[in-house]
């Protein structure tokens, strides 16, 4: 399954939808991935959260159905899930500029949030520095968060765990299981765990483990015997690791033989000076070979 094609799905599915409720799980399916996993590369790919995306592709529509003059503010309210006129004013008032009465009395300069269409472009050869790794399970000691099943995830909930966890000595102690000749080196990691079925998306930040006594707070985390696709990155983060994400999945993916096996992606930090133009990490894919068919498919 190429994962641009599940993402097209997904937005059609939208689309389908705009005048019901949204289960993100719901939609997450439709790219046959998880909710956490396809928000995350929704907002990379498509420069919008998933939610920014619906409520503007829902004020459109009803930015165009007051300004035809037949329906009333308060019908379209409900229509685009708000459960109240004040509330659908200021939504709409944000968004376009001007009130729903004011549109209703003709005044009808609008904003127009267009329906996302994405295609492949291949507009010239480039270079992407990857290396392919099998490697055995191997486990992690980690403090693990988990964000609601259900709930919209942004990079924000990432970032505030990652903020979380230097301020309380989080960081500090997982430095001190590093041990010389591990798979990570001095490495501190985060990891993001992906599961279909699950309604509760898991992230966890850790290093890895070789023994020791657990510190209360902290878990073992078995990481299973994958593939692993890993990718260079240099940059000032969050910036540099946005862009190496928008290319492995609109660039690598799709011309490559492999593509993801479970959404498992690794982020390896072998420091915290990330606001460096030369800070340098990784991020590991586990991946599988795509079958001939999808590995050939052709639009």
């Amino acid at each position: 399954m190429q994962w641009m094609e599940g993402l097209q799905r997904a937005v059609d599915f939208i689309e389908d939808h705009l005048e019901e409720d949204m289960d993100y799980e719901e939609i997450a399916k439709q790219a046959y991935s998880s909710s956490f996993h396809f928000q995350r590369v929704f907002h990379i790919i498509c420069g919008c959260s998933v939610g920014e995306y619906i409520r503007g592709r829902r004020l459109t529509r009803a930015g165009s159905e007051l300004i035809s003059g037949g329906e009333r503010v308060i019908d379209v309210a409900m229509k685009y899930g708000y459960t109240s006129p004040e509330s659908f004013c200021r939504a709409f008032t944000k968004f376009h500029g001007i009130t729903p009465s004011q549109v209703k009395s003709g005044a009808s300069t609008l904003r127009s949030f267009s329906r996302i269409s994405l295609k492949l472009i291949i507009e010239g050869g480039t270079m992407m520095d990857y290396r392919i790794e099998k490697h055995e399970s191997f486990k992690l000691i980690a403090r693990r968060a988990r964000y609601g099943g259900g709930a919209q995830i942004s990079q924000k909930n990432i970032q505030s765990t990652w903020a979380a966890c230097a301020q309380d000595g989080t960081l500090e102690k997982l430095g001190g299981y590093i041990k010389p000749g591990n798979i990570f080196g001095d490495a501190i990691v985060g990891v993001c765990f992906d599961n279909p079925n699950a309604g509760d998306f898991d992230y966890a930040i850790g290093a890895a483990y070789t023994g020791g006594e657990v510190t209360e707070g902290l878990t073992i985390e078995e990481i299973p015997e994958n593939t692993w696709a890993i990718f260079p990155c240099t940059g000032a983060m969050p910036e540099a690791f946005e862009t190496l994400m928008k290319k492995i999945y609109t660039e690598f993916f799709p011309a490559s033989k492999y593509e993801p096996s479970n959404g498992m992606c690794i982020e390896v930090y072998p420091g915290n000076e990330t606001d460096r133009k030369d800070f340098y990490c990784e991020l590991w894919f586990s991946v599988k070979e795509k079958s001939l068919e999808g590995q050939y498919k052709t639009k």
